[in-house]
């Protein structure tokens, strides 16, 4: 029955575990060591599923042996045996992550079925992680992707809400992912013959959004030449997504309001009630509790709409996703074009990595569409990139570093600080020359002789040092840990 299973015995008495090994080869592959460095480097180059290690291994501890095994990437079930047993060895263990313990002398029947009952235990776990990924794989979070700590709350969320009919506010900057979110909402709802019906109120007038979220009768307005089916009615059973919903009018929100609380509906230019059983997923860019403020939205309707709240995260709130998000883009767009990339050099990535993103995932994505269309190679270089990619983050291109152009007109910007290449403009101060006295052409050591100029104007404060060359604080770090002077005087 478990013929496949293999079972590593580690104990320092030879007959003890050459015992072991004939009591259990007829039901198990089975390794032997006898201590824990021929243990580990057998749990190493095997895959071992079960591993029975003695408490006294000679002068080492099992538990360390435990310790050990279960930081390897495929971790063996860990089943202790001592002749030392006691309440607190075991807590010990279990704490530590062993299965299981056994007491010497050992009773090999009993041990039978303690690595049986893990096995099975093993198996079943291992189904359902399977069968939990395989779910969600069809049917909702496999678009979301991140691993950040600001996500896993999402998930949680998700999972806990979407088999429930409770209507869900989704907030968040544009290009987030909100609309992800209800479709994650709707496909792990439990209702699979369901449909997801979606509307961007943003894009229609007062009296169109109306008339598409509740449909409208034969001549009920100019140009209503038959009855229309509402998304209301659509989404019976199902699921209706009212994205940017902080655009509808004050009138909609009404109507709105009653659909939400009595769930029925009037077609415009009827008043027969109808009965729609749907699960309502809103979403804005706006902070609705300050539009109430305003009154630009009702209250009665926030709070229907903010049973539950999902608020998305901005990209540059959880930059341990960029590299995730930029795989899955990566792998998209080079299948749906056909092209041979398959990663980014070390540079294109961190500077992904380092750019703040103002328009999210959905920058990111097409930021990534078009690194693959623009390379014919195996990596997406910086060249490949957009151009606000390939531009420092003061507005240069990349290799000018800190120089920008002096305008005509004078040395100054708009808020009246000099401009970076008037740093240099006062008496006494030139820009670095050759051995032959001409003009220095090497841009790398023009722009340290600017920022080096800037350090002194400034005290040596890299805040106002980098606001005088006109850019970031981390970009002026970064560049004095390329001159090797990154550290704070």
């Amino acid at each position: 029955m478990y013929p496949e299973t293999t079972v590593l015995i580690v104990d320092d008495e030879k007959h003890t575990r050459e015992g072991l090994r004939m009591s259990f080869e007829d039901e198990f592959d089975v390794y032997v060591a006898a201590n824990i460095a021929e243990a580990m480097q057998l749990l190493k180059a095997e895959s071992i599923d079960v591993m029975i290690t003695d408490l006294r291994l000679g002068g080492e501890d099992g538990m360390n042996l435990i310790d050990q095994a279960l930081k390897l990437p495929k971790a063996p079930i860990c089943i202790l045996m001592t002749a030392y047993g006691s309440v607190d060895i075991a807590v010990e263990a279990m704490k530590r992550g062993a299965y299981d313990y056994v007491s010497k002398p050992l009773n090999i029947d009993e041990l039978e079925l303690v690595i049986k009952r893990a096995v099975r235990s093993r198996a079943v776990e291992s189904e359902n992680v399977a069968l939990k990924k395989q779910v969600e794989n069809r049917f909702g979070l496999e678009k979301i992707v991140g691993e950040s700590a600001a996500m896993q709350p999402i998930f949680d969320t998700v999972r806990q809400v979407a088999p429930t009919r409770t209507t869900v506010l989704v907030e968040g900057e544009s290009g987030t992912g909100k609309e992800l979110v209800a479709h994650a909402l709707h496909n792990l709802s439990g209702r699979p013959k369901s449909k997801l019906v979606i509307v961007h109120c943003a894009a229609l007038s007062e009296q169109l959004l109306e008339s598409e979220l509740f449909g409208h009768e034969r001549g009920a307005f100019t140009g209503a030449s038959e009855r229309r089916i509402g998304r209301f009615e659509e989404a019976d059973g199902g699921t209706l997504f009212l994205d940017e919903i902080g655009e509808i009018d004050l009138s909609t929100q009404v109507k709105l309001l009653r659909a939400l609380g009595e769930r029925t509906i009037e077609r415009l230019g009827s008043n027969k009630p109808i009965k729609v059983d749907v699960r309502v997923v809103a979403a804005t860019n706006k902070d609705l509790a300050e539009l109430v403020e305003e009154g630009k939205f009702r209250d009665d309707l926030f709070f229907r709409l903010n049973v539950v709240k999902i608020t998305m995260p901005p990209l540059r709130q959880r930059k341990e996703d960029i590299v995730l998000l930029t795989n899955a883009f990566l792998k998209e767009f080079a299948e749906e074009n056909q092209k041979p990339v398959r990663e980014l050099t070390a540079d294109a990535m961190q500077r992904l990595i380092d750019y703040d993103w103002p328009g999210n995932v959905r920058q990111l994505r097409t930021a990534i569409e078009h690194g693959v269309v623009m390379s014919n190679a195996a990596k997406i270089s910086l060249r490949h990139l957009p151009a606000f990619l390939r531009e420092d983050e003061f507005g240069s291109a990349p290799g000018l570093g800190v120089i920008r152009p002096v305008r005509s007109g004078g040395g100054g910007n708009s808020s009246g600080e000099p401009a970076p290449a008037a740093i240099f403009s006062a008496p006494g101060n030139t820009l670095p020359l050759d051995p032959q006295g001409r003009l220095e052409l090497d841009l790398t050591k023009v722009e340290q002789a600017y920022i080096r100029e800037a350090l002194h104007r400034t005290g040596n404060n890299r805040t106002e040092a980098a606001r005088l060359l006109g850019i970031s604080r981390r970009t002026l770090q970064r560049k004095l840990k390329e001159m090797g002077e990154d550290e704070e005087a």
